[in-house]
């Protein structure tokens, strides 16, 4: 396990003062996260989803949206994020194609879950064929589809990503 630095420990006790000014303001779950370049705070989010209405509203994500925001690109490598919680299969992702260098975060997902934030039935979805899912997953026009496919292959100049 890494030795944790101090400035490690401030970023945490930021993010998780971050999530608990968020309880006290009614506008969404206990979540916070920062996105961090050389030490420095980028980016903030909270657990926006029922202040917004957007089931995508999570810490993580809205911290990656600001930051790429604030730092004009579109990938977020040199960063890292500090999170109240583990993040959930979305912003795991999120995580995962912003480029992020490490995530630290504090509470564990079996946490969440014990206060009503369960992501067990999203991941055991996604390990299920697409025919034997909860949500059915119906797939059509595929080869339709090739065509956008094939054109941005061929996209000279195109930003890969």
């Amino acid at each position: 396990m890494p030795v944790l630095r101090e400035i490690d420990k401030k970023l945490m006790a930021h993010v998780i003062g971050l999530s608990l000014r968020n309880v006290s303001s009614g506008r969404g779950g206990p979540f916070g996260c920062v996105v961090v370049k050389n030490g420095e705070i980028i980016s903030e989010g909270v657990n926006e989803v029922t202040a917004t209405n957007d089931p995508t509203a999570h810490a993580e994500v809205l911290a990656i949206r600001r930051a790429c925001q604030k730092l004009v690109r579109f990938e977020l490598t040199g960063c890292d994020i500090y999170s109240s919680c583990e993040p959930c299969p979305m912003c795991t992702g999120a995580i995962y194609w912003a480029r992020i260098e490490k995530i630290f975060f504090a509470n564990l997902a079996a946490d969440a879950a014990n206060i009503g934030f369960d992501d067990s039935a999203i991941y055991a979805e996604m390990k299920r064929p697409h025919s034997q899912r909860e949500i059915p997953m119906i797939q059509l026009m595929r080869e339709e589809a090739q065509a956008a496919f094939r054109a941005w292959e061929n996209q000279p100049g195109k930003v890969p990503y």
